[in-house]
């Protein structure tokens, strides 16, 4: 099978990744479900387009101002064994999640933080309504910094700047395409989904990132077992 192109790589992880964070259920998505519902799918698009507007700007973030840093032989293979770690936690908090939460939620300090946040910028739009909920989670900054190391440990992503930019642009079309595809579906009436429907998608973004997480591992303890045997 004919391996793909590094930009086309680096862009197809960055869509499905930026999917991938999109999908689980937390203030965004039932933001955007309570103002389609109301007011339209315009107004809840502008939620979500201000939503992966300040997820981009992590994701940037990530993929510029720490790669250099991923590229220190220890942090490479910290980080390696971290992001394994990290995405079994986050699969097991989806999976095992009875009600509805914002899922990369890091604890009551970083709630205080987001309330600050949000009490300072008090947005009056639906854009920064979308955009200050990102921005006051911390979690999505520290989700976007693991998969960042993840991706470019494993060459899903092109340590170039073209490399960078596809799997940019690629989180730019996941995010943007679900939180256009839960705008119209909560406007046209099927937004008023049930609590247990709103955790079955969390379920199953717990599976991926558990699938994700076990494939990981498995490719560190093949790298550990080549090294022991001197391959």
């Amino acid at each position: 099978m004919p391996e793909l192109p590094p930009i086309l790589l680096s862009a197809l992880t960055g869509f499905l990744s930026g999917m991938l964070l999109s999908v689980p259920v937390g203030p965004v998505n039932l933001t955007i479900i309570n103002e389609g519902t109301r007011r339209g799918f315009l107004r809840a698009m502008l939620v979500g387009l201000g939503a992966a507007t300040m997820d981009l700007i992590y994701c940037t973030i990530a993929f510029t101002g720490f790669s250099s840093f991923f590229g220190i032989r220890m942090v490479k293979a910290s980080m390696e064994v971290f992001s394994f770690v990290f995405m079994l936690f986050l699969g097991v908090k989806f999976l095992s999640a009875k009600t509805v939460i914002a899922p990369t939620q890091l604890g009551a300090a970083a709630s205080r933080i987001e309330e600050r946040i949000g009490e300072k910028l008090h947005p009056h739009s639906a854009f920064m309504t979308g955009f200050v909920r990102v921005l006051g989670n911390l979690g999505v900054l520290l989700f976007w910094i693991v998969l960042a190391a993840n991706f470019l440990s494993r060459d899903w992503v092109d340590d170039t700047l073209a490399g960078k930019s596809a799997c940019i642009a690629g989180v730019a079309v996941g995010a943007n395409l679900w939180f256009f595809a839960l705008s119209y579906m909560s406007s046209r009436g099927q937004g008023r989904l049930s609590e247990q429907t709103l955790l079955r998608m969390e379920h199953f973004s717990g599976i991926c990132l558990l699938v994700l997480g076990l494939y990981h591992g498995g490719h560190i303890a093949w790298q550990l077992a080549r090294h022991r045997h001197g391959i």
